[in-house]
């Protein structure tokens, strides 16, 4: 299951549904204000890595940059709104990030394995949502999103090779993914009464 960094959608066990990108062409506001705190909790995520594990050299080097380049895509969503006319504004939380979160295990070196697993399925279906977005688009957006592929590509197989770098058991590490990734596809599938950026089934056109 552990794909390479180039093939991050590989890692998914589903597809986004058409349902929702109708909705993210529509509501381009909210896609794009949650997509920018996405971009800003992935460089949290990375700090934190960064404050937890000091003892890690590898990972530290890796977050560092994760973090600074997470950032620079924040600054980037920021300018896209900028240059389309949308104002930035605060924005409740969707339920998918909490989600996965509360599978993480809380002793080490469990919890760390798990969540750089958890990172990597994250960006997985953030550059999943880039390429289909990069289509669903014309112009400036079409090619911000298509610009952003590669990065969170080889964001997913950072995390990915960390996780196997740390877990010591690649039955265990296997198995760990395998949660996080159905956990993806459920929430994915699901009807959500929000639309954010990882949401699932638009809770409109869910029974549809």
């Amino acid at each position: 299951m552990v794909a390479s960094a180039f093939d991050a959608p590989a890692l998914l066990e589903c597809a986004t549904p058409e349902r929702w990108y109708a909705v993210a062409v529509r509501d381009l506001r909210t896609l794009l204000i949650d997509h920018a705190n996405c971009e800003k909790k992935a460089a949290g995520t990375a700090l934190s890595l960064l404050y937890r594990y000091v003892d890690k050299p590898d990972l530290l080097r890796r977050m560092s940059r994760l973090a600074r380049e997470e950032l620079r895509h924040y600054e980037q969503v920021l300018s896209t709104m900028d240059a389309v006319n949308l104002e930035y504004g605060p924005l409740t939380p969707g339920r998918y990030a909490g989600a996965m979160r509360a599978l993480i295990r809380t002793s080490e070196p469990g919890r760390l394995v798990d969540t750089l697993l958890v990172g990597a399925v994250v960006e997985a279906r953030s550059c999943e949502r880039f390429a289909g977005l990069a289509t669903r688009f014309e112009g400036r957006l079409a090619a911000f999103y298509g610009r952003l592929l590669e990065s969170e590509a080889r964001h997913a197989g950072v995390y990915l090779s960390l996780a196997r770098r740390y877990a010591n058991d690649d039955a265990l590490l296997e198995s760990r993914l395998s949660v996080f990734v159905r956990c993806d596809r459920d929430l994915i599938l699901a009807p959500d009464a929000q639309f954010r950026f990882h949401s699932g089934l638009p809770a409109e056109t869910a029974a549809g």
